[in-house]
């Protein structure tokens, strides 16, 4: 791909770090409840966690936090109507 000129910062964003690091969190209480034996706190504390950072992530990407969609996505193309008989 040496002559695309367009760059992409795949997952450089603040929605995408944000995500990151709380699913790195999510799953660090998820393992420590493990070695306890606390499942309750696996599921709420772990996995719910988890889940939040995919949620928490989302709503960054649609504040525009994100990366924006390729320019052939950003808008999309209006129909065109004839002008008449040819």
């Amino acid at each position: 791909m040496a002559g695309n000129t367009e760059h992409n910062d795949h997952g450089n964003t603040p929605a995408a770090w944000t995500t990151v690091i709380i699913v790195v969190v999510g799953f660090g209480i998820g393992a420590v409840a493990v070695i306890l034996l606390n499942w309750p706190l696996f599921w709420i504390g772990g996995v719910g966690v988890v889940v939040l950072g995919a949620i928490v992530g989302k709503v960054m990407q649609m504040m525009g936090l994100g990366q924006p969609p390729p320019a052939a996505q950003a808008a999309p193309l209006a129909p065109t109507v004839p002008d008449g008989p040819g």
